[in-house]
């Protein structure tokens, strides 16, 4: 026998649905709706005789064969190979470092360190291609007043060091902000005791501290995949300094954009992004479950 609720709690339940509309209505309109267009779109292909005929998953084994696609996604493994586990080592150490008590103006460097990442993307590309040129960059003026030759930045061997040095420098203080929220929740009578029995600061930072930032290590690890695989602006910007290193397809997203607007073929782009998105779902599923595989083992 079922009890009947009560006219005030199904007023209450009403009015919790009425709050959740809002949300829901947006969240449905902005991201559910286009993923399943894209994703409608991804299946057909537009042809000069025929119009637009129903292709299947034809435009997904183009993409596995596509070198210019390949070599992109290729550009950004290399990005999540290098450049993510020094950004985040980075953040560690800084989180470490603020949180130790030890470091004088503390306030100030946290925020000088998180500026950056308050810096939109598109500026802070224009403002490190300004810093990288070797006509009119600092670097490069420096270079001609030593009477030496400027270094190339943008050369085809150092672009993607270059890109993955803006990210670095626009990320690392987000991460570390997320570490050192982390750290602070820690109690502080673990660190009083490990001190008691002799433990050193670099001995409670590796045994107490860093265990303990473990879930914020793996969110900013799979936050940091899912931003190298999305790499867009830095490459979209430096391209009009740069336009026979960065080509239409240098990373994944440029390509799928480059497709869309320059190419016209929504349909292989939205296969494209999709493809983008599986790899993304792949990758951060592998590293949770490895990750807790070595936790369940220790």
């Amino acid at each position: 026998m079922t009890r009947r609720q009560s006219p005030a709690r199904r007023r209450e339940a009403r009015a919790g649905y009425l709050f959740l509309l809002p949300f829901a209505v947006v969240f449905t309109a902005m991201l559910v709706v286009p993923l399943v267009y894209s994703a409608y779109l991804s299946l057909y292909r537009r042809q000069l005789v025929g119009g637009t005929a129903f292709v299947g998953l034809a435009n997904y084994a183009r993409a596995l064969k596509d070198q210019e696609f390949l070599a992109g996604v290729g550009r950004v493994g290399l990005v999540l190979l290098v450049q993510v586990p020094v950004m985040l080592v980075l953040a560690l150490v800084l989180a470490l470092v603020l949180d130790s008590g030890r470091l004088h103006l503390k306030r100030f460097v946290r925020l000088a360190v998180f500026v950056p990442y308050a810096v939109p993307a598109v500026i802070a590309a224009l403002m490190w291609g300004y810093l990288y040129g070797r006509d009119f960059g600092p670097f490069a003026q420096l270079a001609k007043a030593l009477g030496v030759a400027p270094f190339d930045f943008l050369g085809n061997g150092t672009m993607l060091g270059s890109i993955m040095n803006i990210v670095t420098w626009s990320f690392v203080g987000y991460n570390m902000i997320i570490m050192y929220s982390a750290l602070r929740t820690v109690p502080a009578e673990l660190y009083e005791a490990a001190r008691i029995d002799g433990a050193g600061e670099f001995q409670i930072a590796w045994s107490i501290k860093v265990p303990a930032l473990r879930p914020a290590i793996i969110l900013t690890v799979i936050f940091s995949v899912i931003g190298s695989f999305q790499l867009f602006n830095e490459p979209s910007i430096l391209r009009s300094i740069a336009p026979n290193v960065i080509t239409r397809g240098y990373t994944p997203n440029l390509y799928a954009y480059n497709q869309a607007f320059a190419a016209q073929d929504m349909n292989y782009s939205a296969a494209i992004a999709f493809l983008l998105g599986f790899v993304i779902m792949i990758v951060s599923y592998v590293f949770q479950l490895t990750t807790r595989r070595k936790a369940a083992a220790a």
